[in-house]
């Protein structure tokens, strides 16, 4: 890692995205941070334009900064869709300096926006990790959070009333059925007691002496 004076506003320091640079002290709105340099491309040089890192930096059609190098500590500035600096180009004079378009203060990572090329051809195919996208990130996932557990409670809420239903229309099934039984035995008591009711008692025919049999008979 290169070696930064103590004099500079920033430090190189660990990152979400890997290493980074931060602040060490206040940086007022419109300060000149940190030149961005690097070795000058030209791209009608068939060597300089088959040149390819994450580290290019396009000044105009033709020439390009490669700020692959070491002692180039600007390449740390990570991207930020909602940065704290700018790049300013220099053109004509085929330099750029990060400059800070708001107050950032000590320990604030210093990012800048790389534009909508690098962006698309770099950083949206894995996802931008900015401190702007993590937010919306966890934002998104504290919303489907709340959202599953919404749908859980739905769910929850949902099979309740389904138990308590067939649980309902159980007992009335037990009830309706405990009035049936209830309902045959009363008609078979009531069965029982008319056939009671209706059966007369015979008494036994008393026999006749023998003589009066003869008699009869006669």
């Amino acid at each position: 890692m290169p070696s930064i004076s103590p004099k500079k506003p920033y430090r190189i320091g660990r990152s979400r995205t890997g290493l980074g640079l931060f602040a060490t002290r206040r940086i007022k709105k419109g300060t000149r941070i940190i030149r961005y340099f690097g070795p000058l491309l030209d791209s009608k040089k068939t060597k300089d334009d088959e040149v390819e890192n994450k580290y290019l930096f396009e000044l105009t059609n033709r020439w390009t900064i490669d700020g692959s190098v070491r002692e180039n500590i600007a390449r740390y500035i990570n991207h930020g869709c909602k940065p704290n600096a700018e790049s300013d180009v220099r053109p004509r004079k085929r330099k750029v300096f990060i400059r800070a378009i708001k107050n950032i203060e000590p320990g604030d990572e210093i990012a800048y926006d790389y534009g909508t090329d690098y962006f698309k051809a770099y950083l949206k195919p894995i996802g931008c990790k900015c401190d702007a996208c993590e937010k919306k990130r966890k934002k998104k996932r504290a919303e489907a959070r709340v959202e599953r557990l919404r749908l859980k409670e739905k769910a929850e809420k949902k099979a309740r009333r389904k138990a308590e239903k067939l649980a309902k229309e159980k007992r009335k099934a037990r009830e309706k059925e405990q009035r049936r039984l209830d309902r045959a035995r009363a008609k078979r008591e009531k069965e029982q007691l008319k056939a009671a009711a209706n059966t007369v008692a015979v008494p036994p025919q008393a026999e006749l002496p023998p003589a009066l049999d003869q008699l009869a008979a006669a």
